[in-house]
């Protein structure tokens, strides 16, 4: 075992390489795929939400499956193999706009087939990092996934907006494609000690349900997969109605729609940054709950923009304190679950939490698509905020806020 002090050590190096690749390729399409549905296809709201959830419904169909596979096989060559498949998944989708041959149904096929890869992929990468780092050392480890995340959504957008001006939406798209290519090589040859797994004697639905004991029996992270869950769905309603209320009811250029998710990125690059002495000052779960608790302000803020000169400005202030609080937390959470479930269970569990967090998400995403044509973008916004609330409150009241993993 590598040492828990100094540098990390260096298959980490290559590791966050990868994630850093994909994660500015992803930060392009962040822009570049909302404007694509909502201006260059005319998508209606409910179209929009079934976008937003087309990504995420694999999680729901495969999700706990895979979790018990990826505990089953070697993670790195799930990952590569995984990030192949989301590289066709995406480049499909400017062929075809080239072609003509690009109507929602068809977007919505291609991001099905990229989301099924995402649900094995991110199943593995969540469980190999242990393998790679000190389980001691897993703050600062994540923390540097998410400052180079974060650095990712501060830069992607601005340069997916500039490409999305000069080339159009659809081609923008296949720099995430090129990026997950780039991410499947570095992992290729990423050196990392994998034992061969043991033969199962137990079933699939044995190994299902040990998962599912372990992450809603723990007392400490049964509250929070709980709390995590009503904050994806939240989370999900929020990502469509946002697009469509900064798009079309603020009218937002694709240039400043880049800008406004990169001063996102901004704050969470600077949150991540502050995220391991959060954790060592305060403990991983009391850094949760404060970051839980923003997340309802920053909503009520977009829900209160008004169509006028200072619509724009409370956005960027909102999705600012959004930022910030991701950045501190994602982090510190990840080190409470990866810290807190033996490795064995650890496909399983993230493969779980992630099926499910990703599940209420796609319902989030097309309720708020129904909700904002029925209702309007606002009065579904303060939907939004009060879900955020919801999930504040769990972690609050439970042992959540006392873990230090």
């Amino acid at each position: 075992m590598v040492e828990a002090t100094g540098r990390l050590p260096p298959p980490f190096g290559r590791y966050w390489a990868a994630a850093a690749t994909s994660a500015f390729g992803t930060a392009v399409t962040a822009v570049a795929l909302p404007v694509l549905v909502v201006q260059e296809l005319g998508a209606t709201p409910l179209e929009v939400g079934l976008v937003s959830a087309a990504q995420l419904v694999p999680y729901a169909v495969v999700g706990l499956l895979a979790g018990a596979y990826i505990d089953r096989w070697r993670r790195k060559p799930v990952l590569v193999a995984a990030s192949v498949a989301r590289a066709l998944a995406l480049a499909a989708i400017p062929v075809l706009w080239l072609l003509d041959a690009l109507p929602i149904g068809v977007l919505v096929v291609a991001l099905l087939v990229f989301g099924g890869a995402s649900v094995f992929g991110f199943a593995a990468t969540q469980s190999l990092l242990p393998r790679l780092v000190p389980r001691t050392r897993l703050v600062e480890a994540n923390a540097r996934l998410d400052q180079t995340d974060a650095t990712a959504q501060t830069l992607g957008p601005a340069v997916g907006g500039a490409l999305v001006g000069l080339l159009g939406a659809p081609v923008a798209i296949i720099v995430d494609a090129i990026s997950y290519l780039v991410d499947a090589a570095l992992v290729a040859s990423l050196r990392v000690e994998e034992p061969r797994p043991r033969p199962r004697r137990s079933t699939l639905r044995a190994e299902i349900r040990d998962g599912l004991r372990w992450t809603y029996g723990h007392p400490t992270l049964g509250p929070l997969a709980l709390s995590t869950h009503v904050w994806f769905l939240g989370n999900g309603a929020a990502t469509a109605a946002l697009s469509l209320l900064a798009l079309r009811s603020l009218g937002f250029s694709a240039a400043a729609f880049g800008l406004l998710l990169g001063a996102s990125g901004v704050a969470s690059l600077v949150g991540a940054s502050l995220a391991p002495r959060l954790g060592d000052r305060l403990g991983p779960g009391r850094v949760v709950v404060l970051a839980r608790a923003a997340y309802p302000v920053a909503w009520l803020l977009v829900a209160l923009a008004p169509a006028s000169d200072v619509g724009g400005p409370l956005l960027f202030v909102a999705l600012v304190v959004q930022g910030l609080a991701a950045g501190a937390e994602n982090a510190n959470e990840m080190a409470l679950w990866q810290s807190l479930t033996p490795d064995e269970l650890l496909g399983r569990v993230n493969a779980t939490r992630r099926s499910v967090n990703r599940t209420v998400a796609a319902v989030g995403a097309v309720g708020a698509g129904v909700a904002v044509g029925s209702l309007g973008d606002r009065p579904t916004l303060a939907a939004v905020a009060v879900l955020f609330a919801v999930a504040a409150v769990l972690v609050a009241l439970s042992p959540v806020r006392a873990a230090r993993g």
